[in-house]
């Protein structure tokens, strides 16, 4: 025997330092977020009523003239999704203080499943490319820094549960794209816009997958989609005014530049953020940039949208973030700080109104334009490794873990 070291030993000696390193990288992304949530939640759950409300009034059921399928019709100003309505009322039999610090508290574990997610989802997309499982784990974590106070902002300081789980469900839908899984995308991408209905704007996802495989996941996405709308429509017609529902137009919106003048939302103003949302995210994917589709459906919104409130960056967050590690190679995660830092740190040191606005519109149009237009290197049908650089899946998924 020699005193060298055995194969084996290298091997357990890399796999303990991945895991090290990936504990290292949970940990870090963990206590920031109990550090954001510990900052914010005191003066937490702004539009947590609106959740209650609701989950009381759909758990109500015919008990209540305007409960049950007659929540909308009676109730337009809610403008959640029926999915929200129901895991809002599993904190209604807590004191409202308490419902509302547990729900709180789940919707940040959300965000940090979604960072786990965006890993493995760029894991699985850039199987077989070479990419350096270190590097990854970096980008997700570098984005997941900026990524965290959004979460925080729409999780916990507004408590916005619709908006939680309809971004939670297309990060999964992002996964099971990634994993070849129609059923599970159209499934996701369904419960998504059951949560909140402006996500429609990212059903381009399923124009993703191999063209055999979209007719079955439009089918259980329109299913379900289906299940969860339509006892409302057909039980109470009236819900439909629902879609009518308007909120003021602010002096800081991106809508203003662009010469609106309305002082509440314009009757055209929700069609459109839907279809120009769907229309960037179908030439997103004609130009091989899927991963860009959940960041110009939420700009979308944030252009066209009458009002400014912060919890709608965590939606462009979302996209930078899958973008940033999915759609780019670059170590630093440059979208989600800018984005971060344009949308919301602006917030804070920019005094006039206007101006925000055309800061906001700004951010739209120059990511929008730089995700469909900028050059990016394609390295998934790059398979020529070098011997001493070639790696087996498993680190490449090792990478999202």
């Amino acid at each position: 025997m020699t005193g060298g070291t055995e194969p084996g030993d290298e091997n357990r000696k890399w796999e303990s330092v991945s895991a090290i390193s990936q504990r290292v990288h949970l940990v870090l992304l963990t206590a920031w977020t109990v550090l954001w949530f510990a900052v914010v939640q005191p003066h937490g759950g702004f539009s947590w009523h609106y959740l209650r409300t609701g989950g009381e009034l759909l758990y109500a059921g015919s008990g209540r003239a305007d409960g049950g399928l007659n929540l909308y019709a009676h109730h337009p100003e809610l403008q959640m999704g029926p999915l929200s309505f129901l895991a809002a009322g599993l904190f209604n039999p807590f004191p409202e203080s308490v419902g509302q610090f547990l729900a709180a508290g789940v919707m940040s574990l959300l965000g940090l499943l979604i960072l786990v997610v965006a890993g493995r989802s760029a894991a699985w997309h850039l199987l077989g490319t070479g990419t350096n499982h270190q590097r990854l784990r970096q980008r997700v974590l570098i984005a997941g820094l900026a990524f965290i106070p959004m979460w925080i902002e729409v999780a916990v300081r507004f408590g916005h549960l619709d908006d939680v789980l309809a971004l939670f469900f297309t990060a999964l839908a992002v996964h099971a794209l990634t994993r070849g899984n129609p059923a599970a995308t159209g499934v996701f991408l369904a419960l998504a816009m059951d949560s909140k209905p402006t996500a429609l704007a990212f059903l381009p996802l399923l124009l993703a997958l191999p063209r055999g495989q979209r007719l079955r996941a439009g089918l259980w996405c329109a299913a379900l989609v289906a299940l969860a709308w339509l006892p409302f429509f057909l039980g109470a017609p009236q819900s439909l005014t629902a879609a009518e529902f308007t909120i003021p137009n602010q002096p800081a919106s991106a809508l203003r530049w662009l010469g609106v003048d309305n002082p509440r939302t314009p009757p055209w103003d929700r069609p459109a953020q839907a279809t120009v949302g769907l229309a960037l995210g179908c030439v997103a994917v004609w130009r091989g940039r899927w991963p860009a589709v959940v960041l110009l459906g939420a700009n979308a919104r944030i252009a066209l949208d009458p009002s400014v409130y912060t919890y709608y960056t965590a939606s462009v967050l979302l996209g930078t973030l899958l973008w940033d590690v999915i759609g780019q190679r670059r170590l630093v995660p440059w979208w989600s700080w800018i984005g971060l830092i344009t949308l919301y740190g602006t917030v804070f040191v920019v005094p006039g109104d206007a101006a925000r606005g055309l800061i906001r519109l700004g951010f739209v149009v120059v990511s929008t334009a730089y995700v469909l237009l900028w050059p990016v290197r394609d390295r998934r049908r790059r398979r020529a490794r070098s011997s001493s650089g070639q790696r087996g899946p498993g680190e490449a998924l090792d990478a999202a873990k």
